[in-house]
């Protein structure tokens, strides 16, 4: 299982990256990918919805099951990652590149330090 330590983790098994500018870019870990099997669909609210932390912002289906993807930190859609439309099965590939999920412009960036490190994500799963 890969945990990059550059990142947070959420206990609903997603990921952020701070981007220093405001921005983070958000996904789903590889040990969901892996828990969920191979990923067939996806589908995200639309880029300019705003959210609060915990709110889903999106759904991942894979061949057995349906799961909702809950925000780590509160902020604005800005950007989903169209790619996945055509190819869902980059979450499964690669989880923290090219199957990344979202870009939001957050509302408080210090939100990010209540989220886990990659040591306590690790110690959780």
């Amino acid at each position: 299982m890969s945990t990059p330590a550059d990142l947070r983790y959420t206990e609903n098994h997603e990921w952020i990256r701070d981007e220093g500018d405001g921005t983070a870019t958000v996904g789903i870990t590889d040990f969901a990918q892996s828990e969920l099997g191979d990923i067939v669909f996806v589908e995200f609210e639309p880029p300019g919805t705003e959210l609060e932390a915990e709110d889903v912002f999106g759904t991942v289906e894979a061949v057995k099951t349906v799961s909702e993807l809950f925000l780590p930190a509160g902020g604005t859609l800005t950007e989903v990652n169209d790619a996945l439309e055509d190819q869902p099965e980059l979450v499964n590939d690669d989880p923290y590149g090219d199957g990344w999920m979202a870009k939001v412009e957050l509302n408080v960036p210090s939100e990010l330090d209540d989220l886990l490190p990659a040591e306590e994500y690790e110690q959780m799963v």
